[in-house]
Order: C-alpha cells, then sequence, then structure tokens
C-alpha cells in the first residue's frame, strides 16, 4: 500500500520542512519530490503536510504517518538483508547521553540485539557536547545526543521540555541563590539553566558538580538543590518544582541522531542502529513519557 520511496521521500520533507531542502538531499527533482508526496497522500487518503509559499509544517495525520514510516522502512530493511543474505555485521561505536542510557536505550538495544546479532558495539556514555566533540574527531560513528538550540546538525529523535526538578521536600528560599546541581562544561542542560537564571536576573550558585547521572540523581535526593532535566525522563524519586517556586522557564530541548562524516564499514550498523533508536524515539513521543 505505502511505496519506500515514496516514504523515504516522505521522511526527507518532514525532517527538513522543505521540499527544496529535500530533494537536494535525495538527489531528486523538487516536482518529483512533491509527486512522491501527492501520491503517497492519496495512498494514505489523508493530508500530511500543511504547505504555503512560505512555510510546510506536518499534519496531525502527517505526525502519526512519521511513526508508521520509520517503522515500515525499518521492516523493509531487516527483510532485504535477510533474503539477500546481506546480513548487517561489523563493529560500531555508539555514543549516547547518560539520562537516555539509563532509561530508554536498554529496551531499543535489547531489540537492536535480536535483529542484528552479527553487529559489535562499543558504547561511549558521555556528556553530549562531549559525544559531539569526539564525533566530529572521527573517534565515534553515531551519536544520541542533545543539541544545542543554534546547532543544525543531526536528525530529530523527539523534542521535549526542559523542567526543574529535585526532591519532593526541597522548598527554594526566595531570597537566596539558586542552588544548582549541574553537569560540568560543556554539560548542554548546564549552559541552558545559566542562561535563563542570568536572564531573569535569578543569583544562583553551584551546589554540586558530577559528570555522572547517578551523582547528580543523588545529590538531587538528598536535596542539594535542583537541577535541569528532560520532562519524560525524571529519574524515580525525583520530581518536577511547582510553579511557586518561580524558577524561569528552560523552553526545549531536541534529542537528536548524528552520523560521523567518514561512512566507512560500520556505515550498514549505523543505519540499522539508527532506524531503531528512531523508532523507539516515535514510541516515547507517543506515550508522552
Amino acid at each position: 500500500m505505502y511505496e519506500p520511496t515514496q516514504l523515504r521521500t516522505f521522511l526527507a520533507v518532514a525532517q527538513t520542512l522543505s521540499f527544496t531542502q529535500a530533494a537536494r538531499r535525495l538527489g531528486l527533482r523538487q516536482s518529483t519530490v512533491s509527486q512522491h508526496v501527492r501520491r503517497l497522500e492519496e495512498a494514505a487518503g489523508r493530508q500530511l503536510f500543511f504547505r504555503d509559499t512560505h512555510s510546510v509544517e506536518l499534519t496531525e495525520d502527517g505526525e502519526a504517518m512519521l511513526g508508521f514510516a520509520r517503522r515500515i522502512l525499518a521492516v523493509h530493511e531487516q527483510a532485504t538483508a535477510f533474503f539477500t543474505g546481506t546480513r548487517v555485521r561489523g563493529r560500531l561505536r555508539f555514543g549516547a547521553s547518560e539520562d537516555f542510557v539509563l532509561t530508554r536505550l536498554p529496551e531499543i538495544l535489547e531489540g537492536f540485539r535480536y535483529d542484528h546479532p552479527e553487529v559489535d558495539l562499543e558504547l561511549t556514555v558521555e556528556l553530549s557536547g562531549t559525544l559531539h566533540e569526539r564525533l566530529a574527531a572521527g573517534k565515534l560513528d553515531l551519536v544520541l545526543a542533545k543539541r544545542r538550540p543554534e546547532d543544525p546538525r543531526g536528525e530529530l529523535v523527539w523534542r521535549d521540555d526542559l523542567v526543574w526538578i529535585g526532591a519532593e521536600r526541597l522548598r527554594l528560599d526566595p531570597d537566596r541563590p539558586v542552588p544548582l546541581i549541574v553537569y560540568p562544561p560543556p554539560g548542554i542542560t548546564r549552559a541552558r539553566a545559566l542562561e535563563v537564571l542570568e536572564g531573569q536576573g535569578r543569583e544562583w550558585r553551584i551546589a554540586c558538580t558530577s559528570g555522572s547521572l547517578n551523582g547528580l540523581i543523588a545529590a538531587a535526593r538528598a536535596g542539594l538543590g535542583v537541577m535541569a532535566h528532560s520532562r519524560r525522563l525524571i529519574p524515580p524519586g525525583l520530581f518536577r518544582l511547582p510553579e511557586r517556586a518561580a524558577l524561569p522557564e528552560l523552553g526545549k530541548v531536541d534529542f537528536v541522531l548524528v552520523h560521523g562524516r567518514n561512512r566507512g564499514p560500520a556505515e550498514g550498523a549505523a543505519n540499522a542502529l539508527a532506524a531503531a533508536v528512531l523508532a523507539g524515539g516515535e514510541r516515547l513521543r507517543r506515550s508522552g513519557g
């Protein structure tokens, strides 16, 4: 019912929100991209994009198709590999931010290992900023990490709210500096927390620094202070601070997949794991938590 070529074109448009950029990425004419999307909309019987001369946006049905398209293409590639005997194998150097590793990654890796048993995984868990640096240096093949707001690189896995969290019993004194529990530089959530507090003119102090998420969680559970964290990945035993805490909004954070520049022997494994992560991110977005 749904042609893989049309689904790939749809995903390119959904990721770039531009028919022109999607055509450039796929090496197609813009008219061909428009034709693929129109035929997919005809097959689905639904409009997938709102588009005018200035902007392109996914409709609600387009958001639904995003998840289906990723899963359909992932299964299509698995079936092709199975029947052609081109099973994915090799060593994959994969970097992931710790908050994802401690929550959603195990279930994704379990499914990936079942589908691709001949891939050897070298997992690096680090700060998002450090992972981007290691990827740029050619030390990783694929990274799942937070993205800085000004950074256009990467394929969006999901977008979440950054919120302030802390121990349930924690109470902030409005007349004293906000006690912060943060990663060391170049932590992306650290930079955002300091930025919004300074923008509000609110005094702050670093109550605890740790390069380990487990260390930050322990400090937060002990009531040492507050930390900025993804709303859908709040660790057990910690809670979102209420509005009465009067802390500034932290905005959104993007979790993205970024491939290494030099696509070598690990490209097949990287593509397969990327498809598994994207499908897992879609389930996370739809579950709301």
